[in-house]
């Protein structure tokens, strides 16, 4: 682990999983189609793609609508069965994101997984990396709110806190792929870079955004940390009516 007295500005990278570090969203589109389908019912594509990036207890309200006559935790046990299935005869790594995951180790900074997925796809994503890059998991079973909400994103930060009292949310950078995942990582103050896949997002000034990870490095990361602390100092050291006046431009 880097040292807190470390100039570099970046301690911490949240990481999102589906989409971002794994493209497993075919394999959960497929596990609807499939689960849609035996109650008798129809799947679009359009409908499918409203739930990337989506918590699983709403996700699976959203297949009760659609006919699957099971109870929530029912379907979210079935489609989690099914997309792990899938998983252990291939995992579907993203470009770029095992390299930048081995840089950032490298660096010594520390790395965190912010996912709606269940505590048993993603240790099954994890445990098939070639390291423990990852010092915990924040699931979509560990929280109450899901993605777009912040709590996972703020519960990540807590928990990096534990051991660095001086961390806050300006020294993490998070890394996203669905505009759920996106606004719950922004709402929580955490800078923020965008990797649309499945679906595009529109340009927004809260957060950047990125066509891959791959060729992506650590220098890539600090620099948004240290544009991101320059930010905060420049706001610090403005009058009350000039920040309020930055505010609304």
């Amino acid at each position: 682990m880097r040292s807190t007295a470390s100039p570099s500005p970046l301690r911490a990278v949240l990481w999102d999983m589906d989409g971002t570090i794994v493209d497993t969203e075919p394999y959960w589109i497929a596990a609807e189609h499939a689960l849609v389908q035996a109650y008798g019912g129809t799947w679009s594509h359009e409908q499918a793609m409203q739930l990337v990036g989506q918590s699983l207890t709403f996700s699976a309200g959203i297949l009760q609508e659609a006919g699957v006559r099971l109870e929530i935790r029912e379907i979210i046990d079935t489609l989690t069965a099914e997309v792990i299935r899938n998983v252990q005869r291939k995992v579907p790594w993203r470009p770029g994101a095992r390299e930048l995951l081995d840089d950032l180790h490298s660096a010594g900074i520390r790395c965190a997984l912010v996912t709606m997925s269940e505590g048993p796809l993603a240790r099954q994503i994890v445990s098939s990396l070639p390291r423990q890059y990852f010092e915990f998991l924040v699931t979509g079973d560990t929280v109450v709110r899901g993605k777009p909400d912040p709590e996972a994103y703020l519960t990540a930060v807590e928990l990096l806190r534990q051991d660095d009292p001086g961390l806050s949310v300006d020294h993490c950078v998070a890394l996203e792929d669905s505009a759920p995942g996106v606004a719950a990582a922004v709402a929580s103050g955490v800078a923020t870079v965008a990797i649309p896949h499945m679906v595009p997002l529109p340009p927004d000034p809260r957060h950047l955004t990125w066509d891959s990870l791959e060729g992506r490095t650590v220098a890539d990361l600090e620099s948004i940390a240290v544009r991101r602390g320059e930010q905060q100092a420049q706001t610090t050291a403005m009058p009350a009516n000039a920040s309020r006046s930055l505010a609304l431009d």
